[in-house]
């Protein structure tokens, strides 16, 4: 496998299905699926897209092998979430990929900040969000994820 064939590509409706198994899949490996993530994961367009988010594919030839998801937050506040690297393609830095893109777009889109809700069993995730310069911030009261306990934010 060779890394430079990783093209990047905003979602469009025939990878639902995809975006939907890849984020199952590492939840199911890590944690369980809460019933927020069955919402969001399974109506992408309704609680992403519509209200002025945006759903990112990692592809490998014609194959996704990983997204990432801007959700809007608040007026040029937005969360990084739903970022996801099937198995088998691990260790090409596709995560590593997204979040790079991510925070380019961000920039040239001209939104304030970027924050993300995690884990701190994900090590990995987390020294890439430190790598890339985000900041450890409190978790709020509010997240709704019960498995979060770490939240950083990146100012753009």
């Amino acid at each position: 496998m060779n890394a430079t064939k990783i093209r990047i590509v905003p979602f469009e409706e025939q990878y639902t299905k995809e975006f939907t198994q890849l984020n199952f899949e590492w939840l199911e490996k890590y944690f369980y699926i809460e019933e927020y993530d069955r919402e969001v994961l399974t109506k992408p367009q309704e609680y992403i897209l519509n209200p002025g988010g945006f759903i990112f594919m990692a592809l490998y030839g014609d194959q996704v092998v990983g997204t990432v998801a801007l959700i809007k937050r608040g007026d040029g506040d937005y969360e990084l979430s739903k970022m996801a690297v099937t198995e088998q393609y691990k260790g090409l830095r596709i995560g590593q990929k997204l979040m790079y893109y991510c925070i380019n777009f961000a920039g040239e889109m001209g939104f304030e900040r970027v924050f993300l809700d995690s884990n701190r069993s994900l090590t990995p995730a987390i020294q890439l969000y430190h790598k890339v310069g985000f900041k450890e911030i409190p978790v709020p009261e509010d997240s709704p994820y019960e498995r979060c306990n770490i939240r950083m934010e990146l100012w753009i």
